[in-house]
C-alpha cells in the first residue's frame, strides 16, 4: 500500500501561553536513529509503518521448525561495517550491535555537537541485555565444558553494556545510565534524558533503548507464560493491536535512539529540530507483575501526569501512539485508560506493534521516533491487522490507511511488566524565525 499524502495542510499549532513561562523545560529532538524490522533509518521505518503490513515472518536466525515459537519480527541484513570493526563486533552481543548502530546514526543526524564531554550524558536501556550470548554460551558450556566459555561473557551480557559502549565510543564523561523497565525501557530512557536537561546535569543527552530477544529461550519463556500469539500458520496476521481477535504479541528486536538538547541551545546553534519533547509522566500500577491495573487506572494516571508536565489539556492532543501490544488484557486496559483521559473515540490511536512487533526495551524509543515522524509528515500510520473492533475498546483506532494529522502534540505510551508506566508528550518543532 502506497503511503497516503495529506489532503489538508496541517494547521498551525500554538503552544499555550501558560507553558511559555519556562522554555528551559523543553527539549529539542535533534537526532534520530533506528535499527528495527523493516527500517534501517527513520525514513525506512516511516515507509514500513505507512504501508501497514506486518514484518512477522518465520525465524531465520536458527532452525525454529520444532520450537514452541517459529516466527518473529527480525532485523535482517544488519551491516555493522560502518559502526564496528570485526574484532569489536565479536566481543559484543547483538543487543549492543543494534544499540550502538542506532545511537551512532542519531549522533550523525544531530550534526555538530560542541558540548563539553563532562556535560554530555548517555541513557541506554535494555529489557534483559545480552540474552543471545548468554544462551549460546550456556549451550556451548554444556556441550564442551566450562573452559570453552568466552572470557568476554560478562561484558557481553551485562545490561549496561550498550550504555558503556556508547560512552566509550563518544568519549562522553557525563552520566552514563542504564535503565531496565521491561517494555517501557526506551520511553523511560528518553523521559529521564529530559529530566537531566531540566535539572542542569547535562547539556546534551543521547537516549534510547535496545533489545535483541528473538532468542529461542526467551521466546519459549514468553510462550509458556501465554503472552505470545499462537498464529504460527499466519505470522503476518498474528500481531493485532486492539482487534477483537488478538491473542498475544509477536516478538521483535531492534533499537532506537534520539539526541536531546535544550530547545534554546539547539536553536542557538542552528540545529534542525525534528520535534519538541515537553512532557513526561511515569508511575507504577503496583498491582501485578504482568497484568495491568484494573480499568487502566495506572495508565490513565500516567498520561495525565505527562499532560500536566507539558502544561497541556487532553483536548490539545492530536494523536495517541499507543503501547498496543496485541494482548487481550493490556490492550483493553490501555483502551479504557485512553477513553478515560481523552473521551471515548475522541482522539485517533495507532500502534506500531502490528507492523514491527514488540521490540521490548527498544519499543518505547522506536515509538517516540514514529511519533516525531507522524508530526513531521502530518499523517498517522495505520494499525496493522485491525479488522474487528472489540466491544470493550471505545477508541478510534486508525486502520487500513494513514490518516491526516493536523499539527498538534502527540502522546506516546509505554506500559510494562512489573507495572512500569511511561508517557511522553511530543510537540511540533517551532516555526523558523525571520
Amino acid at each position: 500500500m502506497a503511503p497516503v499524502q495529506p489532503t489538508l495542510t496541517p494547521t498551525d499549532w500554538t503552544p499555550p501561553v501558560r507553558r511559555l513561562r519556562d522554555e528551559r523545560r523543553l527539549a529539542a529532538i535533534t537526532g534520530m536513529g533506528v535499527k528495527v524490522p523493516g527500517g534501517d533509518d527513520p525514513g525506512g521505518l516511516w515507509t514500513t509503518l505507512s504501508e501497514g503490513l506486518s514484518r512477522a515472518r518465520l525465524i531465520t536466525a536458527w532452525d525454529a521448525t520444532d520450537d514452541p515459537v517459529t516466527f518473529a519480527c527480525e532485523v535482517k541484513d544488519l551491516d555493522l561495517a560502518p559502526y564496528l570493526s570485526d574484532k569489536e563486533a565479536r566481543r559484543l552481543d547483538r543487543v549492543s550491535h543494534l544499540g550502538w548502530a542506532a545511537a551512532a546514526d542519531a549522533l550523525a543526524d544531530a550534526g555538530s555537537l560542541n558540548y563539553a564531554p563532562d556535560r554530555s550524558a548517555v541513557i541506554a536501556g535494555s529489557g534483559i541485555g545480552g540474552q543471545r550470548t548468554q544462551g549460546d554460551q550456556h549451550v556451548l558450556a554444556m556441550a564442551k565444558g566450562l573452559r570453552h566459555v568466552t572470557p568476554f561473557l560478562i561484558p557481553m551480557v551485562m545490561p549496561n553494556a550498550t550504555a558503556g559502549l556508547i560512552s566509550v565510543k563518544l568519549g562522553w564523561r557525563g552520566p552514563s545510565i542504564c535503565l531496565s523497565m521491561a517494555c517501557a525501557t526506551g520511553a523511560y530512557a528518553i523521559g529521564e534524558g529530559l529530566r537531566l536537561l531540566r535539572d542542569g546535569t547535562a547539556d546534551v543527552v543521547i537516549a534510547g533503548g535496545t533489545d535483541a530477544l528473538v532468542d529461542r529461550f526467551v521466546l519459549t519463556g514468553f510462550a509458556r507464560a501465554g503472552a505470545l500469539s499462537r498464529r504460527s500458520t499466519a505470522p503476518a496476521e498474528a500481531s493485532r493491536p486492539f482487534d477483537a481477535d488478538r491473542d498475544g504479541f509477536v516478538m521483535g528486536e531492534g533499537a532506537a535512539f534520539v539526541v536531546l538538547e535544550r530547545l534554546n541551545s539547539a536553536l542557538e546553534r542552528g540545529a534542525r529540530v525534528h520535534a519538541v519533547l515537553s512532557g513526561y509522566g511515569r508511575n507504577s500500577d503496583a498491582h501485578h507483575v504482568t497484568e495491568p491495573s484494573p480499568n487502566g487506572a495506572g495508565a490513565a494516571a500516567c498520561m495525565q501526569l505527562a499532560l500536566e508536565d507539558a502544561g497541556l489539556q487532553a483536548c490539545e492532543i492530536g494523536h495517541v501512539n499507543a503501547h498496543g501490544t496485541s494482548t487481550p488484557y493490556n490492550d483493553r486496559a490501555e483502551a479504557e485508560a485512553i477513553a478515560k483521559v481523552f473521551g471515548p473515540g475522541a482522539v485517533p490511536v495507532t500502534s506500531a506493534k502490528g507492523v514491527i512487533g514488540h521490540l521490548m526495551g527498544g519499543a518505547g524509543s522506536t515509538e517516540i521516533v514514529a511519533s516525531v515522524l507522524s508530526i513531521q509528515r502530518g499523517l498517522i500510520p495505520p494499525t496493522a491487522n485491525f479488522s474487528r473492533s472489540d466491544a470493550a475498546v471505545e477508541i478510534d483506532v486508525v486502520a487500513d490507511a494513514p490518516r491526516v494529522l493536523s499539527a498538534a502534540p502527540v502522546i506516546s505510551n509505554s506500559f510494562a511488566f512489573g507495572g512500569h508506566n511511561a508517557a511522553l508528550v511530543i510537540e511540533p518543532a517551532p516555526a523558523p524565525g525571520p
